[in-house]
């Protein structure tokens, strides 16, 4: 079977290494990055199923990478994980086809729940 494998990206060391730790104890292959910029530097290199990324960061904001990540790779899911959430954030994201919107502090067994799902309809598409 083949391991899930998602990039997080979050300018939080404590968010980075608690979604690193929990993904990986999953079995799942985990890309860290702390900014938008690593971020698409690691994609340049590494293919993933998924970007979990904040939105709220120097910088790059989550949605400026979404925009990057979708140009280069139009079907991966990206879900937006942010501590601030708003309307105009929301509707930004749905404009960029994010696959979901999380609000901080989340319920990681629901992240957990709402990432393997995204990573299964991109599969049932390919």
């Amino acid at each position: 079977m083949e391991r899930n494998s998602i990039l997080v990206v979050d300018d939080e060391l404590l968010i980075r290494d608690l979604l690193y730790d929990f993904f990986t104890e999953q079995g799942w292959d985990i890309a860290i990055a702390e900014s938008g910029e690593k971020a698409l530097e690691i994609l340049r290199s590494k293919e993933v199923d998924l970007l979990l990324t904040d939105l709220k960061m120097p910088d790059m904001d989550g949605l400026a990478l979404t925009s990057h990540v979708k140009a280069s790779h139009p079907d991966m899911p990206v879900v937006i994980m942010t501590g601030y959430p708003s309307v105009d954030s929301a509707v930004s994201a749905l404009r960029q086809k994010v696959a979901d919107y999380i609000i901080k502090p989340f319920n990681i067994s629901q992240l957990y729940r709402t990432v393997q799902e995204k990573i299964d309809e991109k599969r049932g598409k390919e």
